[in-house]
């Protein structure tokens, strides 16, 4: 892995390079390609040779999780054997799952599913979220619904207007998918696009192990006093405490010795997720949550629960009656409970979205792994199996 030139100017730049290679001393001066105005910016590119992948970090304006105007970042990733005298397969919106340290994120190198993706010769966005890349100093907004499908489709946006500057082109196939977080997210990003873009329209959404129904996801951990990643659970309550203001006192949602280490376990962004559930040290939530945050009856409880709900995806708009959408969930899956889907199911299917393949089952162990894992590898193939035959391009 290696970077190469930073692209500083790249509307000057193929504007110049156009003129300078076209025109002769007497030839006609062309017209100058019509560039699309951007707020994106490309701050690097990163050559992966062993994938035989490029990526294209870039900035672009977004709004943060408070509704203002900021600056957020992402990641453009494509074959090496793509070039602008191709027309690429279509455009993936790759929406990445819970991750915790800060160079987990999309424009710091985590492009495992990107690499996946290349192959089938689609262009990948991924936006990184508020809270990691160029705003990795801030608190992430963990789960935050509504304000990573604003990420999201803003990168979308101007990084396929970049694309274009840069002279690639591409079929009209537009995919959006995600797993655990990032199955939230793509969920959300189909609620933002049917709110308020109607001219973005996907191909298909795939969306697996996602926490849809948040207020249902905390009654049920709170019933059986138990999580699979009780990072998640933590992280859930101080992003909605944080962004959606609700002024809890740490010392009422959090025991020790979890009280005195959420800045270093969970906001410092040094630790994994794995590594922050084995410093939590106990999957039994009343371990490290307070008797008050267990009383889902209780003041703070419930301004809570209102905080989660108004992200609730199952509930609260219309979504396209001509969605195509992939609903995927382990049935025994601890992370994210199955209700999640289940509920989101019920909420297209009662609102006329009939195009919804919902593939809920129990999938075992795969490669040893728990079931929300193994539902993420379910869930790949899934993915991979549906999108080569749409395109007719076999196994990739």
């Amino acid at each position: 892995m290696y970077k190469t030139a930073r692209y500083i100017n790249t509307a000057f730049l193929l504007a110049f390079v156009f003129l300078f290679a076209s025109c002769g001393k007497d030839d006609p001066v062309p017209e100058t390609p019509q560039l699309l105005p951007t707020t994106a910016q490309i701050t690097d590119t990163v050559h992966y040779a062993a994938n035989g992948m490029t990526a294209y970090n870039f900035t672009y304006t977004s709004k943060d999780p408070w509704g203002n105007t900021a600056t957020l970042s992402g990641t453009i990733t494509m074959s090496d054997a793509l070039t602008t005298d191709d027309i690429a397969e279509g455009i993936m919106l790759y929406n990445h799952f819970t991750i915790y340290r800060a160079d987990q994120c999309p424009s710091k190198g985590n492009l495992t599913e990107q690499a996946m993706i290349v192959g089938s010769r689609l262009i990948t966005i991924s936006p990184d979220y508020y809270g990691f890349g160029v705003t990795e100093d801030k608190p992430q907004a963990y789960c935050i619904s509504q304000a990573n499908a604003q990420a999201a489709v803003d990168a979308l946006i101007e990084g396929r207007k970049l694309l274009s500057n840069m002279g690639y082109r591409w079929k009209d196939n537009l995919f959006n998918a995600g797993y655990s977080q990032g199955g939230q997210t793509a969920m959300a990003v189909v609620r933002l696009v049917s709110e308020r873009y109607p001219d973005i329209h996907f191909t298909r959404t795939f969306a697996g192990g996602g926490s849809y129904d948040l207020p249902a996801t905390y009654r049920r951990f709170v019933a059986i006093d138990r999580s699979a990643m009780p990072s998640t659970v933590i992280s859930v309550m101080l992003a909605y405490n944080h962004f959606k203001g609700l002024g809890i006192p740490r010392d009422s949602m959090f025991t020790e010795p979890l009280l005195s280490h959420i800045d270093e376990w969970i906001l410092s962004k040094n630790y994994t997720r794995a590594e922050i559930d084995n410093l939590v040290g106990s999957n039994d939530i009343s371990t490290f949550i307070t008797p008050t945050m267990m009383d889902t009856n209780s003041q703070y409880s419930t301004l809570m629960m209102q905080a989660l709900d108004i992200d609730n995806i199952c509930k609260g708009w219309t979504p396209r009656a001509n969605e195509n959408i992939l609903l995927l969930h382990h049935t025994l899956d601890g992370a994210v409970p199955v209700e999640n889907t289940l509920n989101l199911a019920a909420f297209l299917q009662q609102n006329g979205v009939n195009n919804v393949e919902l593939m809920v089952n129990d999938f075992g162990s795969i490669l040893g792994q728990p079931a929300h894992e193994s539902g993420a590898l379910v869930f790949i193939n899934a993915t991979k199996e549906w999108i080569g035959q749409h395109l007719g391009i076999g196994g990739w």
